[in-house]
């Protein structure tokens, strides 16, 4: 589950099950997926995903359940990709709204959450300052957007890897240092990844990390860095508290590594704050109404929620922040 423990525990005392627990493994985190498939009234008619893994388990699974299920709303760039691919493919059999790209949600949710999340998770994890440290953002999308600029309000020097020549154009004409990660490996003491893709950190950029380098992932899931090396080709691995271990490579050199390569805001902290992560809610429950509603208006494909919706959503938000709007009255010319 995505949102805080307490939210989850307030759900949970309120009846409704939820099937998630911290440190639940990859089996029991399929397991939990597959509870949420069958109902008292019978199987799931709406998917409300998170990175599209109950949208595959049901593809590839339980293709039974396809032709009770209206939509799907998919919160995550990652899952939103998959949804694309799905399509292009002829695979996706059900009518999707990508969530993920409402503006409320990934300029906010991807953004604002992560620059406030990332520091979150660091500082519950080592308590280390960062001010002064060389630090090594994986990516320049909105996810590390948020995190270079935390960073960076944290007086960390920051560098900067991306295979995309916009974002990198954008991260240098925000004076970021941008390079390869064959080259910031030499120079980083922290290192975040946030690219959604995999084999960003691997085997020779640990090699050449400098002792104690604290390496962790507020990307998808646990894909980005090469744990599995970490494991293979350390000579001791110390567990210095939960979600932060200590991995002595050969040559002596140390790496610590947050929340075993997974997400850290969710590993080592509480997540986004609630403020940001109610219009990615929010976003989803629209999402849900509107193909339970209208039906008719989404054939096979994917789709984004109307810009009013988000308008909408990002006037209300004004509101909680006691933000007046300036109201203009339309001129035809």
């Amino acid at each position: 589950m995505r949102c805080q423990g307490h939210a989850a525990a307030a759900v949970a005392k309120a009846g409704i099950p939820v099937y998630a627990w911290k440190g639940e493994t990859d089996e029991e985190y399929l397991w939990c997926i597959e509870q949420t498939l069958y109902f008292k009234d019978g199987p799931l008619n709406m998917i409300l995903d998170d990175g599209g893994d109950l949208t595959n388990l049901i593809h590839t699974k339980y293709p039974q359940l396809l032709s009770g299920i209206r939509g799907i709303s998919e919160e995550t760039t990652t899952g939103a990709h998959n949804l694309y691919k799905m399509n292009a493919n002829g695979i996706l059999k059900v009518p999707s709204i990508n969530v993920n790209d409402s503006v409320t949600k990934s300029k906010f949710d991807n953004f604002c959450g992560c620059r406030e999340s990332l520091i979150d998770g660091i500082k519950w994890a080592m308590d280390v300052m960062i001010a002064g440290k060389v630090t090594v953002v994986a990516g320049y999308g909105d996810v590390g957007k948020g995190c270079a600029q935390a960073l960076w309000g944290f007086s960390a020097r920051v560098i900067i890897t991306e295979i995309d020549p916009i974002n990198a154009l954008q991260a240098a004409m925000e004076s970021y240092v941008v390079t390869i990660m064959d080259e910031a490996c030499k120079e980083g003491n922290i290192f975040v990844t946030t690219t959604g893709c995999m084999d960003i950190i691997l085997s020779q950029h640990f090699e050449q990390m400098q002792d104690d380098a604290i390496v962790c992932n507020i990307g998808h899931f646990d894909v980005e860095i090469n744990v599995k090396w970490l494991e293979e080709n350390c000579v001791q691995k110390v567990n210095i508290k939960p979600q932060v271990d200590r991995y002595v490579l050969k040559s002596g050199r140390r790496i610590i590594l947050l929340a075993e390569g997974r997400l850290v805001n969710l590993g080592c902290a509480m997540v986004h704050p609630s403020f940001v992560m109610s219009n990615s809610f929010t976003n989803q429950v629209l999402a849900q109404i509107e193909l339970w509603t209208h039906e008719n208006k989404y054939p096979m494909g994917v789709y984004f929620l109307p810009k009013k919706q988000d308008e909408a959503m990002a006037e209300a938000h004004l509101g909680k922040l006691n933000v007046k709007l300036t109201k203009v009255t339309e001129k035809q010319f």
